[in-house]
Protein backbone atom coordinates (compact mmCIF):
# COMPACT_ATOMS: atom_id res chain seq x y z
CA UNK A 1 0.00 0.00 0.00
CA UNK A 2 3.10 2.62 0.80
CA UNK A 3 4.86 3.21 -2.27
CA UNK A 4 8.62 2.60 -3.00
CA UNK A 5 10.34 6.11 -2.66
CA UNK A 6 13.56 4.92 -3.08
CA UNK A 7 16.38 8.24 -2.73
CA UNK A 8 13.43 10.27 -2.29
CA UNK A 9 11.84 9.17 0.91
CA UNK A 10 13.15 11.47 3.00
CA UNK A 11 12.53 14.30 0.87
CA UNK A 12 8.96 13.44 0.10
CA UNK A 13 7.83 12.38 3.76
CA UNK A 14 9.44 15.70 5.02
CA UNK A 15 7.53 17.54 2.50
CA UNK A 16 4.43 15.82 3.62
CA UNK A 17 5.36 16.94 6.93
CA UNK A 18 5.91 20.34 6.36
CA UNK A 19 2.81 20.79 5.16
CA UNK A 20 0.48 18.90 7.17
CA UNK A 21 2.26 21.57 9.84
CA UNK A 22 1.56 24.32 7.94
CA UNK A 23 -1.85 23.61 7.46
CA UNK A 24 -2.56 22.21 11.45
CA UNK A 25 -0.98 25.99 11.92
CA UNK A 26 -3.32 27.80 9.55
CA UNK A 27 -6.42 26.54 10.76
CA UNK A 28 -5.26 27.15 14.53
CA UNK A 29 -4.49 30.76 13.20
CA UNK A 30 -8.32 30.93 11.93
CA UNK A 31 -9.82 29.66 15.03
CA UNK A 32 -8.36 32.08 16.85
CA UNK A 33 -8.67 34.83 15.21
CA UNK A 34 -12.26 33.91 14.74
CA UNK A 35 -12.70 33.64 18.05
CA UNK A 36 -11.42 37.50 18.70
CA UNK A 37 -13.53 38.68 16.23
CA UNK A 38 -16.53 36.84 17.21
CA UNK A 39 -16.28 38.54 21.25
CA UNK A 40 -15.08 41.68 19.73
CA UNK A 41 -18.29 42.33 17.54
CA UNK A 42 -20.16 40.89 20.56
CA UNK A 43 -18.75 44.12 22.94
CA UNK A 44 -19.80 46.64 19.73
CA UNK A 45 -23.19 45.03 19.62
CA UNK A 46 -23.50 45.79 23.31
CA UNK A 47 -22.44 48.98 22.90
CA UNK A 48 -24.84 49.44 20.16
CA UNK A 49 -27.50 47.99 22.41
CA UNK A 50 -27.16 50.27 25.31
CA UNK A 51 -27.41 53.39 22.89
CA UNK A 52 -30.26 52.71 20.96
Amino acid sequence: MIPDLGKYAATVLSAYGASLVLLIGLVVLSLRRGRKLRAEMEKIEQRMSRNG
